[in-house]
């Protein structure tokens, strides 16, 4: 485990920066005690600094992981999240979909939002920003982006897609269930 490095730091602070903007700074700065980033076999883990420390005792081949995991770095040095950090992101999220009860179910499977189970959007989310997903009462089911703006949304057909799906709560079963 060991800090990330400038071009780390800033990737991940990007793709992290499209959900919840500049309340990275509030994941940092916490009250109850200090927080850290830290890059463990190409996954970045939030992790309290007390943990840390107490993680270092271990050799890095026997620490499996650490923290919440919010994501891995792939081969070609791109940062995609994951649904481990699905609390946190919806804790600072700036904007946010709600679907309705009979799409949440679809959603859970892997598919995008349609127009038809699109609950609630946020005012004026800009067309491609990232997006979590909520269930109508305020569970947060994943997250994705936003195929169209707020106001584009308004004029749809039934049928148009709203929300591109890219992680939900679901994908941890699906992917326990290939490893069968």
């Amino acid at each position: 485990m060991r800090p990330l490095t400038k071009e780390e730091t800033k990737i991940f602070f990007e793709k992290l920066s499209e959900y919840i903007g500049k309340n990275i700074k509030r994941l940092l700065k916490r009250s109850d005690e200090t927080y850290i980033f830290r890059l463990h076999r190409e996954r970045v883990y939030y992790v309290k600094e007390s943990l840390m420390r107490k993680a270092s005792a271990f050799s890095r081949k026997k620490l499996v992981s650490f923290g919440t995991c919010f994501g891995k770095f792939t081969k070609s040095k791109k940062f995609r999240l994951r649904i481990t950090c699905l609390d946190l992101l919806s804790q600072y999220a700036l904007y946010k979909v709600w679907v309705k009860p009979s799409a949440e179910l679809s959603f859970l499977y892997g598919n995008h939002i349609l127009k038809a189970g699109l609950g609630r959007i946020s005012e004026n989310t800009p067309q491609y920003q990232g997006v979590v997903v909520f269930s109508m009462s305020d569970i947060p089911l994943g997250f994705g982006r936003v195929a169209r703006s707020t106001f584009e949304c308004r004029n749809l057909e039934p049928e148009a897609i709203v929300c591109f799906h890219q992680e939900d709560i679901g994908q941890y079963l699906r992917e326990e269930a290939t490893l069968i």
